[in-house]
């Protein structure tokens, strides 16, 4: 008897930056790492108009967030009733659910964040015990409740030989350093942008969701000057802890950086430019720690931009470049399996944060329990 097959599954939800769609899987934890199933739930365009328009301050805010907790939970348990269906999984395994929920405001310098996708709801919809709100117990332990998937990267991909950097590029981009050595502590952070300002420019110049391989930028040419503009954000020289958001990295930022220079750019050169500087953010992160023997893995959507890649190859020589593939997890899912594991980590009474990244005081168990009826 496989004894595998026994072991119970978690659920793990994300609903990221991008808002490209919500992301679902289904994994064990015991005795190893197993990822069991997986689906992709698309995101109506009225509720992915809405939680544009909630990202930034507004009218009546309180009103349309409150409809829109409740909207996005239904979508939420919709992601996992599919995936149950779709994949014949057993209900009577099935733990828990973990969701992220959808970010709305995240700001670390006033202690504060706000995810919403009603967990409570999610519960009562699927019948499964669902555990949501996973960063503000963080915060409260004088963290940013952010990075928070450093800790499972660390669980599944540390190696004993070789340094290891995990980088995560979805609508911001945040990096793990994975030494060698279990004496040395598991950093990580937010480097800046990852796709968002990227999505946001060709939507705006093209009405498209996001530039394919990195085809459009590859049509520019990187202004100088407007780089220059970017790269003098203090966020970048901001040693960590730090996280960040659309609260800072968003389409009027950039609009004001475009507006600054004394000649207008071409959008494709301004879409060039707006990937040097994630790229460059990335690599020189990743370089600041000076580690040797290093391997770099990417994950999350902007795995899949060649044109990306290839800059972050040229930027990190002789280090070696894949993605999370290489390690046996597709890259869609690395962040889906992340909150399946923090779901995983707090129904077992487990910590889930890493205070060296976060900046909390201590390990904390994270998230709110909403437990399934008998």
């Amino acid at each position: 008897m496989n004894t595998s097959t026994c072991a119970p599954i978690y659920i793990g939800l994300m609903s990221g930056t991008s808002l490209d769609s919500i992301d679902a899987v289904a994994v064990r934890f015991e005795p190893e790492f197993e990822l069991i199933a997986s689906h992709s739930e698309a995101i109506p365009p009225a509720i992915h108009a809405a939680t544009l328009a909630l990202f930034n301050p507004g009218d009546n805010e309180i009103e349309r967030l409150g409809r829109l907790d409740l909207e996005l939970a239904k979508l939420f348990a919709i992601a996992v009733e599919n995936l149950i269906r779709q994949h014949h999984l057993d209900r009577q395994q099935i733990a828990a659910i973990g969701s992220h929920g959808q970010t709305i405001r995240h700001r670390p310098e006033a202690n504060f964040t706000l995810q919403i996708g009603d967990p409570n709801l999610i519960a009562e919809r699927t019948g499964i015990t669902t555990i949501g709100d996973f960063r503000r117990r963080d915060m409260a332990a004088g963290g940013q409740g952010a990075p928070l998937v450093p800790a499972f990267h660390s669980a599944l991909f540390r190696h004993p030989e070789h340094n290891r950097v995990v980088v995560n590029i979805g609508g911001m981009a945040n990096l793990t350093i994975l030494q060698a050595s279990e004496t040395k502590p598991v950093l990580g952070y937010d480097t800046g942008p990852g796709n968002v300002l990227m999505d946001n420019w060709i939507m705006q110049h093209r009405q498209e969701s996001y530039d394919r391989d990195g085809r459009w930028a590859a049509q520019g040419r990187v202004q100088p000057q407007l780089l220059k503009q970017m790269l003098a954000l203090p966020y970048f020289c901001e040693p960590p802890p730090k996280s960040t958001g659309r609260e800072q990295f968003n389409l009027p930022w950039l609009e004001q950086m475009v507006g600054a220079l004394a000649v207008k750019p071409q959008p494709e050169d301004v879409q060039a430019t707006l990937l040097e500087l994630t790229a460059i953010t990335i690599a020189d992160a990743i370089n600041s720690h000076q580690l040797s023997d290093l391997q770099v893995f990417l994950c999350g959507g902007g795995s899949h931009n060649s044109q990306l890649r290839s800059r972050l190859s040229e930027l990190l020589k002789p280090h070696y470049l894949n993605t999370s593939a290489e390690l046996n997890l597709d890259p869609d899912w690395v962040e889906a399996a992340a909150f399946a594991w923090l779901a995983y980590r707090t129904l077992n009474r487990q910590s889930g944060n890493i205070p060296d990244v976060t900046g909390a005081a201590g390990y904390r168990p994270l998230g709110a329990i909403h437990w399934a009826t008998e």
